[in-house]
């Protein structure tokens, strides 16, 4: 039997949670799950760093050559009346389609590079889910006034 490492069996988890097995749908709810959170901060670590910063605040290391910069998303909350939308920012990371509210799209289609199946039998649409949804339950921690 394949052995999944313990990134895949977290995104795993992840999945069969956005895929609803009773409850409240997670972005519903007011505390996220530690564990979708810690995933989130995996992926961002591994995806997100590099251009948003360890912090989300936009200064990561190759943020100076990238026009525009990328955004603060610290503050994604708060320039939106204090509600942080999770199904805008989801779509606007998955990439596949265009959110025009947010203009001309200079960061990765992450949508199609998190299509790797992730446990045997997954779907590629189930990677890229588990994968959104972990990310924003971590942004969601980041918000800052």
């Amino acid at each position: 039997m394949h052995q999944l490492g313990r990134a895949a069996c977290v995104l795993f988890i992840a999945v069969i949670a956005a895929l609803g097995c009773g409850g409240p749908h997670p972005h519903e709810t007011e505390e996220p799950s530690l564990l979708l959170v810690e995933s989130g901060r995996a992926n961002f670590e591994r995806y997100c760093v590099s251009c948003h910063g360890t912090g989300g605040r936009g200064d990561g290391p190759v943020a100076g050559s990238l026009t525009p910069p990328p955004a603060d998303l610290t503050r994604i909350a708060a320039r939106r009346g204090g509600v942080f939308p999770a199904a805008e920012i989801a779509a606007y990371v998955d990439g596949r389609t265009d959110v025009s509210a947010h203009g001309s799209r200079s960061m990765p289609v992450w949508g199609r590079r998190f299509g790797a199946p992730i446990a045997p039998d997954s779907t590629a649409e189930e990677a890229v889910r588990g994968h959104l949804l972990v990310l924003v339950e971590y942004l969601k921690t980041l918000q800052r006034e």
